[in-house]
């Protein structure tokens, strides 16, 4: 039953320590049945998601570690479909590569769905504030600022793909995912703070002369 399921490879890319494996092993199937691809240095974790079109398999490509922009091995997002590139909201160094992780995708995979995504908002001394994010608006991305310790907005990168790979905008979860405990609290105060600069954000936000140029 399980292999008539749908599947997409989703590329997983960022710096290390922006808290990638973390993300993945949140969800309790994923970390279970991952399988380690020794040749290639990453481990793939499947992870379902029960959808008003339907079941998926997003199968998630993490680096274990090997992260290096310009040196993965083309192995490693040949035939990637979708892609999550992470940055640390309390390290200003992640947010400046990110360019150079998604010229590694572009230049691999062409042009597929991919969200940017700002991990450890749930930490209270950001580097990185809402409005100093860039880099989404020159490529045309959505981006989700999520804390992979507390769950908060797990899902919402996942949805974002599966509705642009499926072509359906009105693609909902109709089950959430089965995720491990929150290691943290994210409390109500910092989540309406953190929405509210967003939101503030998107009235202010143009191309900044730091950001890199690709």
């Amino acid at each position: 039953m399980m292999d008539e399921v749908a599947a997409f490879k989703l590329i997983l890319l960022g710096d290390g320590g922006t808290g990638k494996t973390t993300f993945v092993k949140r969800h309790l199937t994923g970390e279970f049945e991952k399988k380690y691809e020794a040749t290639l240095g990453v481990e793939v974790h499947p992870i379902f998601f029960h959808t008003t079109r339907g079941l998926f398999r997003i199968n998630i490509w993490d680096t274990a570690g090997q992260e290096k922009f310009g040196g993965l091995s083309e192995g490693y997002c040949v035939k990637g479909q979708c892609a999550i590139l992470m940055f640390d909201v309390t390290s200003r160094t992640t947010y400046n590569n990110v360019p150079f992780w998604y010229q590694d995708v572009e230049r691999v995979c062409g042009n597929i769905p991919m969200v940017l995504c700002g991990n450890k908002v749930d930490v209270r001394d950001r580097k990185v504030r809402a409005k100093q994010v860039t880099f989404h608006l020159k490529k045309n991305l959505p981006f989700i600022e999520i804390s992979a310790k507390s769950n908060y907005n797990y899902e919402k990168p996942f949805v974002y793909l599966l509705r642009e790979l499926t072509g359906d905008p009105q693609l909902e979860l109709v089950r959430q995912p089965a995720l491990q405990p929150p290691e943290v609290i994210f409390t109500d105060e910092q989540r309406i703070q953190m929405e509210q600069e967003l939101e503030a954000a998107k009235y202010l936000q143009f191309p900044s002369e730091e950001d890199y140029e690709l």
